[in-house]
């Protein structure tokens, strides 16, 4: 599909390698906490994290029950001169949109605006689409204009200003809009995404991107993602190479899962993982999700599935097998600590892969643990245990 051949090569960052700092932004449940929010504020936002990858023609799924939780954004700009934003960089959806004049609802207003009436390299369209939430719709107009990541500059590039943004929770979320990096394949028909107009127009030394998501994150920095390249000082050891198995989403093969040393039959058929910087929890196929917090000893409840935090140091480590490895998750990063409630990072679904395979999601509780590059040219993903 992009037409280019790659030969993966741990190089220092130089021209056409890009890095761009992320920050990780604060979840609702700290902004209740912080900021008095209603405490009923999530009850009324349902939804299933896997919807985002049911295709059904023009609309585009992109759920936000996981940036509740926790989400990492970047800043890019958008005109001449540049209107900035924070963005999302997300390898579970494809387009790149951002609010916009043309919002009026409270949610855009309390967020950056692109202004078309500013820029002008600006060129609309009449073109429309919709982006579909477990919790209402974003309503977005296509334009075309030049778009500046640090000092890569595209022109023609494509995007979506919003025209509508339900309330909530959009107005208490601190990111802007969402940058896609998945296949072409699952953006809207008949406009490039950014990704397709970086190589195009020759901005990238290589066709490929990496994450680096902090074990200890802040809210000034929580990871890195490097266009254009690797950078080996952000991981150890050997490089996992999992084939993409179909070019939509980078959704990868896994052959097996175990608690411990109990490896369970659950992928014994063959399941799918879905690597998603866009998602925040891991995401567990909802038909396992009762055996699995049976075997970690969790009890669900509307604090979410608690853990004694006395246990954690003793609990089992998960393993995913990927690429002919055994890949451990350890209770230090799949436990989330707060305010001394222990929760295990895990959410449900229960769409499961085009072929019915178990689908599982590996969010960014997963990418804190393994530096992941995603490889256009030959269409994988390889994992590294994080430096």
């Amino acid at each position: 599909m992009w037409g280019l051949a790659l030969a993966l090569l741990c190089l220092p960052l130089g021209e056409g390698m890009l890095r761009i700092p992320l920050r990780r932004g604060r979840s609702v449940q700290e902004l209740i906490r912080e900021q008095g929010l209603p405490e009923g504020l999530l009850d009324a936002l349902p939804g299933d994290p896997g919807r985002k990858y049911q295709l059904r023609g023009a609309v585009a799924y992109e759920p936000l029950l996981n940036h509740l939780d926790t989400f990492y954004f970047g800043e890019i700009g958008i005109g001449s001169p540049p209107q900035n934003f924070l963005v999302i960089f997300d390898t579970g959806s494809a387009d790149l949109w951002v609010p916009s004049t043309y919002c009026q609802s409270p949610a855009c207003e309390d967020h950056a605006r692109f202004n078309q009436s500013l820029s002008s390299t600006f060129v609309g369209t009449d073109a429309s689409y919709t982006l579909t939430y477990g919790f209402g719709d974003v309503s977005v107009v296509l334009g075309w204009d030049t778009v500046t990541i640090q000092n890569i500059t595209l022109s023609n590039q494509e995007f979506g200003l919003s025209l509508a943004e339900p309330s909530s929770p959009f107005s208490y979320l601190g990111f802007d809009g969402i940058l896609g990096l998945a296949y072409p394949g699952v953006a809207i028909p008949g406009f490039p995404t950014l990704l397709q107009n970086l190589l195009r127009q020759e901005q990238l030394s290589k066709p490929i991107f990496s994450f680096s998501f902090s074990r200890n994150p802040t809210y000034d920095y929580g990871g890195e993602l490097i266009l254009g390249g690797v950078d080996p000082q952000l991981f150890s050891g050997e490089v996992f190479w999992a084939p993409v198995i179909q070019e939509l989403y980078w959704k990868i093969g896994i052959e097996g899962f175990s608690v411990g040393l109990e490896v369970t039959g659950w992928c014994s058929q063959g399941c799918h993982g879905i690597v998603d910087t866009g998602t925040f929890l891991l995401t567990v196929p909802g038909p396992l999700m009762p055996a699995l917090l049976q075997a970690l000893g969790a009890q669900e409840s509307d604090q979410g599935f608690l853990v004694d935090c006395s246990r954690v140091p003793e609990m089992p480590p998960l393993y995913f097998a990927i690429a002919g490895a055994w890949l451990p998750l350890p209770p230090s990063v799949y436990i989330l600590q707060n305010d001394g409630i222990c929760t295990v990072g895990v959410e449900s679904t229960y769409v499961s892969s085009a072929g019915g395979q178990p689908l599982w999601i590996l969010g960014n509780l997963f990418l804190r643990q393994y530096y992941s590059i995603f490889d256009l040219a030959n269409n994988r993903v390889g994992f590294a245990t994080a430096s």
